[in-house]
């Protein structure tokens, strides 16, 4: 688990508890010796964690479509920026580079990126730990989604647990690095 990919808002969102537990999760991965991927944005959480990777003296890589770099929304000072044509190339890229996945608070983007990873996991696509920094409980009710599509029989167990949650990141990514990297059958234990 070396590089992570971080999905996370281009807000701050409506407390200054989430750029906080930006700051310390991405000082605590950077402290063991991670490099990042996240989404090339300069604003909101986004923006944190680029300048706190930056500021630890750990690689940063971005990825972002051109429409995007057209609204000036681009990073300038990365260690490196892919520009791609669309979210679609942004998100295979982003997974591409990547060794692991880290949600931080965000909204629809983040959350359909998260989505995203969770099945390509499921499906065997691939063997990454998937990790949600649940602070101010923020990941809560997602999390209880999941647990009800657990008892409602859509989702095995096996596959709910690849979503490992946290308050605390030094926690999260314990828990990440523990989990086994070999590809499972998912399907196994599904109704």
């Amino acid at each position: 688990m070396r590089t992570i990919c971080v999905f996370c808002g281009a807000s701050l969102g409506a407390s200054g508890d989430y750029a906080a537990a930006a700051r310390r999760t991405i000082q605590a991965a950077a402290q063991r010796g991670h490099s990042f991927v996240y989404g090339g944005g300069k604003s909101g959480l986004m923006g944190v964690v680029a300048e706190t990777a930056l500021a630890a003296g750990a690689q940063v890589v971005g990825v972002i479509p051109q429409h995007l770099v057209d609204r000036e929304i681009a990073h300038p000072n990365l260690t490196q920026l892919h520009v791609v044509g669309s979210m679609h190339e942004r998100k295979h890229k982003m997974a591409e580079l990547s060794d692991a996945f880290l949600a931080l608070p965000g909204g629809f983007g983040t959350l359909e990126e998260l989505a995203e990873v969770l099945s390509w996991a499921q499906i065997g696509l691939h063997a990454k730990p998937i990790g949600l920094v649940n602070v101010n409980e923020y990941f809560t009710p997602l999390l209880r989604l999941f647990d009800s599509m657990v008892a409602q029989g859509f989702l095995p167990q096996a596959s709910r647990e690849l979503a490992i949650s946290h308050a605390d990141p030094a926690a999260l990514l314990q828990a990440m690095a523990a989990q086994p990297t070999a590809m499972i059958d998912r399907w196994s234990s599904a109704k």
